[in-house]
C-alpha cells in the first residue's frame, strides 16, 4: 500500500540528531530523501556511537539510527558550483530541512526568499537550538545545553541529588519528532492552500513544551517543580525496593490506588480522593516499603497488573529489547546479514506507530558517505563528464 508521504522530495541538510531524525521519519513513510554532507566535513553522528570501526568508517551507530532510506551525496555549499547544484536539486524538491547556525544559508545565497522564489510549493524547515531570531538566536547548543537552559535538568534528579540531564537525548528526538509533524502539517496545509511555507523550529521551544504542564503551574501560581527521583506526590505511584530489585508503581487515579490497597488486602488504606492520599502519604509509603519487599519485582508485576493496576519491574534497556511483546510493535528493523559498509547484523529504530495499511518501513540500509553523489547529479541532468570535474574541483 502507499505509504505517507510516498511521492514527497526530501533535501536533507542536516547533522547530529535532530534535523536527520526529522528527516528520516519522512523517508520511513516513503518519502524520497537525499542527504547532503561537505565533501570534507561528514555528519558528526557518522562517527558517534558504541562501535568504533563503525565510527572510523563513518559508519557510526549515532548514524545508523536516522540514515535508512536516504541517499546520500557530498556537495560543498561555500563553492559556486555547489550552490548552482542545491538550486537545481530544490527546484524538484517539495521538503528542504536545514539545521545549520541561523543566517548561515541566507548568507550562501541559500535563503528561503531565494529558494521559494525558484519553488513556490517548497517548504522549508530551519531547525536551530533557539530559533531564527531574538536575543538567543545566534547562540548554539546541543541537546544537553537545551537541557539546561530550558529547566528541565533542575527538575531532573532526587532532592539530594540534582540538577541531572537525562540519560537519553531526548530533546533531540523530540526536536526530530515535533519537526516531523511540522513538515507533515506544512504539507497538508500546502495540500489546501497550494503555497510552500517557512518552518522555524527551535528546540527550545520543544523542551519548554515538553514541560508542558510543570510550565501551566508555573504560570498559574509560580510553583516550580521540583525534583523528585522515583517518587510521586502519590505514594501508590512511586518506585519501591523488591526482595531482588525495584518495581514501579503505576496506581495514579483515586480508582487505581483503591484496586492496589484492596489487592494488597487493606481496605482500610483506600482513600476517597487525592486530598486523603497526600494527607496519608508518609504513612502509605511506608506501608508499602514493607509490603513490597516479601516478592520478587516479577512477583509483584504480575501480581498488580493481573489486577489491573500499572506496575513494572524496572528493567535495563537489554531486556526490554529481549521481551517478545517489542517484536510485535515493529519498533525495530534489523539487518542480519549487514550492509554495504557493515559487517555483521545490526538494527535500527523503525518508527512509534503501526498504520492499518501504508505503514512505516524500511527499504534501503543507511548509506556510505556520498554512496549516491553520481546517480542524483546524473538524475539533475548533469554528464559524466561535468560530474567528474564537480570532484576534481572539490564540489563533491
Amino acid at each position: 500500500m502507499t505509504r505517507a508521504f510516498e511521492g514527497i522530495k526530501v533535501v536533507d541538510i542536516t547533522h547530529v540528531l535532530a534535523g536527520p531524525f526529522a528527516a528520516y521519519q519522512l523517508a520511513v513513510q516513503g518519502a524520497d530523501v537525499v542527504k547532503v554532507e561537505h565533501p570534507d566535513d561528514p555528519d558528526q553522528s557518522r562517527g558517534s556511537g558504541s562501535d568504533r570501526h563503525l565510527n572510523d568508517t563513518h559508519m557510526g551507530t549515532g548514524f545508523l539510527t536516522q540514515a535508512s532510506n536516504k541517499k546520500s551525496i557530498t556537495l560543498d555549499l561555500k563553492t559556486p558550483a555547489g550552490v548552482e547544484i542545491l538550486k537545481k536539486l530544490v527546484a524538484g524538491a517539495d521538503v528542504l530541512v536545514e539545521n545549520y547556525r541561523p543566517g548561515a544559508f541566507a548568507a550562501l545565497g541559500l535563503g528561503y526568499d531565494v529558494l521559494s522564489a525558484i519553488s513556490p510549493r517548497l517548504i522549508y524547515c530551519s531547525i536551530s537550538a533557539f530559533g531564527q531570531d531574538g536575543p538567543r538566536g545566534q547562540m548554539t547548543a546541543y541537546d544537553h545545553v537545551i537541557q539546561s537552559t530550558s529547566g528541565i535538568m533542575a527538575t531532573t534528579g532526587t532532592a539530594d541529588v540534582n540538577p541531572i540531564k537525562f540519560g537519553s537525548p531526548v530533546i533531540d528526538y523530540a526536536t526530530g519528532t515535533m519537526a516531523a509533524f511540522a513538515l507533515a502539517s506544512a504539507l497538508f496545509q500546502r495540500e489546501r492552500t497550494g503555497k510552500g511555507q517557512r518552518v522555524d523550529l527551535a528546540m527550545l521551544d520543544v523542551a519548554m513544551m515538553m514541560m508542558s504542564s510543570h510550565m501551566s503551574g508555573y504560570l498559574r501560581n509560580g510553583a516550580h517543580p521540583k525534583p523528585s527521583g522515583n517518587k510521586h506526590p502519590h505514594a501508590t505511584n512511586s518506585c519501591y525496593q523488591t526482595k531482588d530489585g525495584l518495581v514501579m508503581l503505576g496506581a495514579s487515579n483515586v480508582r487505581q490506588q483503591a484496586r492496589l490497597w484492596r489487592a494488597l488486602g487493606r481496605e482500610d488504606m483506600v482513600k476517597r480522593n487525592n486530598y486523603e492520599r497526600d494527607a496519608d502519604h508518609a504513612r502509605e509509603e511506608k506501608l508499602l516499603e514493607e509490603i513490597l519487599l516479601t516478592k520478587t519485582a516479577d512477583e509483584w508485576e504480575k501480581f498488580f497488573q493481573d489486577r489491573h493496576v500499572p506496575a513494572s519491574r524496572v528493567r535495563q534497556m537489554r531486556e526490554a529489547i529481549a521481551d517478545p511483546h517489542l517484536a510485535t510493535r515493529g519498533v525495530i528493523h534489523r539487518f542480519p546479514d549487514g550492509a554495504p559498509g557493515i559487517d555483521g547484523a545490526f538494527g535500527v529504530p523503525l518508527a512509534a506507530f503501526k498504520f492499518a495499511h501504508g505503514t512505516p518501513r524500511i527499504d534501503t540500509p543507511p548509506p556510505r558517505f556520498g554512496a549516491d553523489t553520481d546517480t542524483v547529479l546524473a538524475e539533475l541532468g548533469y554528464s559524466a563528464g561535468e560530474i567528474a570535474g564537480f570532484r576534481a574541483a572539490r564540489v563533491v
